[in-house]
């Protein structure tokens, strides 16, 4: 289903969708255009939440993994007997 909507864009930027497009396709492009830019948006910005997280919790993560250790090296190579 499509809605007609009416925007306002800059002169610049509607010459530049007209380079891009061909005549009668402005409406096909600016639909998939929003549709990348916000499924970039939304990996990049996830990206960086999960690399502020690693980062800041790096030292708790690394310690824990250390305490662990032992117990799963006793449990793999009870495993791998």
């Amino acid at each position: 289903m499509h809605r007609r909507v009416n925007i306002t864009l800059p002169e610049d930027t509607l010459r530049l969708i007209d380079r891009a497009v061909d005549q009668g396709n402005r409406s096909r492009f600016i639909d998939e255009a929003v549709r990348h830019f916000v499924h970039t948006q939304t990996r990049a910005q996830l990206r960086k939440l999960l690399k502020e997280g690693a980062q800041r919790h790096a030292a708790r993560d690394r310690a824990l993994a250390e305490e662990w250790f032992p117990l799963d090296e006793e449990a793999w190579q009870k495993h791998a007997r």
